[in-house]
């Protein structure tokens, strides 16, 4: 009975570790790499997150057939798939392609857009209706 309960109990830890794919892309439909992508990315630092975001779409752009994408995509680890954004980036730069021109390096491309997202979050401005009659908050729901 103690050898059934030891085999059972590694089992189940080898099915729990080979079942572990947090931090790669689970590629079996767009719903769930959509999930598996936001996921990675709110765990990955600030500085690689525009990266990932970059990389993925750059290969979505690559790739309009979404088997193939999804293909492609599948079990690719954050750093695997940075990797392809940078190979497409320099294959697309080589081309000649005018988006790529005015950058001379992936890092620049990337320092890029990420001063785009902070300006982006900086520019938020209040709603004039919040100045104008602060004590009602119900018109932000007649729009609905």
């Amino acid at each position: 009975m103690k050898k059934a309960t030891t085999i059972l109990v590694i089992l189940v830890c080898a099915l729990a570790i080979g079942c572990n794919r947090s931090n790669q892309i689970n590629g079996s439909s767009l719903k769930t790499v959509n999930r598996s992508v936001n996921s990675i990315k709110e765990k990955l630092p600030l500085d690689q997150r525009i990266e990932f975001e970059v990389s993925f779409w750059t290969l979505r752009d690559e790739i309009r057939n979404n088997k193939e994408f999804l293909n492609e995509i599948d079990g690719k680890t954050p750093d695997q798939l940075i990797a392809k954004g940078q190979e497409l980036f320099l294959q697309r730069k080589a081309s000649g392609n005018k988006d790529y021109e005015q950058y001379s390096n992936w890092d620049q491309m990337i320092a890029q857009y990420t001063q785009e997202r902070i300006d982006q979050n900086r520019k938020k401005t209040p709603d004039a209706r919040d100045n104008s009659n602060p004590h009602r908050v119900d018109y932000k729901m007649q729009s609905m």
